[in-house]
């Protein structure tokens, strides 16, 4: 059986010293893991890398049609405590440079959500979710 887990998550960066620093202006820190051509920021569920695109093609062989400019067809996702706490994150988010896509709003399905992307366009919703249980680390474990 393949275990049921998601562990690390890895962006390919085109610019990976601008990326990395957005990343770190959002106030998290890097493991030790990380080094010159690798960033890894520890989160309550996975690990956020960043790698340059260029060695993320070679270590999977494969060559990449997008460029920074385009939306990537995959959203990452920061869910907070709080409905409130939607607006004080893009709020950070804008007042870092973060480009705001859609403002906050309450959402169809009952909580409160926006998306911003980064500086290479890789698309992030803030969400608030009424039936969210996070465990003690604040992985979230059901919705």
């Amino acid at each position: 059986m393949i275990p049921q887990r998601v562990s690390l998550i890895t962006i390919g960066a085109y610019d990976l010293p601008s990326l990395r620093s957005f990343y770190q202006k959002f106030g998290w820190e890097e493991t030790a893991s990380s080094s010159d051509n690798y960033a890894a920021f520890l989160t309550a569920g996975v690990i956020l890398s960043l790698f340059p695109i260029e060695e993320l093609e070679k270590d999977a062989g494969v060559s990449f049609t997008q460029d920074k400019q385009s939306y990537r067809a995959v959203s990452y996702a920061i869910n907070v405590d709080e409905p409130s706490q939607v607006d004080t994150t893009i709020e950070q988010i804008r007042e870092i440079g973060g480009k705001i896509l859609r403002e906050p709003s309450d959402a169809f399905w009952g909580g409160r959500t926006a998306y911003f992307a980064d500086p290479e366009n890789n698309l992030w919703e803030v969400a608030w979710n009424p039936t969210a249980v996070f465990d003690e680390r604040g992985g979230m474990i059901s919705f």
